[in-house]
């Protein structure tokens, strides 16, 4: 079984963007002013759970 794909609290999140900017397969975008994981081209890096400020993006310890 594989890492576990990043998801959005979009209660925490701040639509600052520092996700989408790190990914290196552009999944994030900003959808209704938060950010969105696409599931489809997440590769569970975790670089964006490290970047974002707030721990608005969450998934498994990797």
């Amino acid at each position: 079984m594989g890492k576990p794909k990043a998801e959005v609290d979009v209660s925490n999140c701040l639509a600052c963007g520092g996700c989408i900017s790190v990914c290196p397969n552009d999944a994030i975008s900003m959808c209704a002013g938060k950010a969105f994981v696409d599931k489809d081209k997440c590769i569970s890096c975790a670089i964006c759970i490290r970047t974002c400020p707030v721990g608005a993006i969450r998934g498994e310890d990797y």
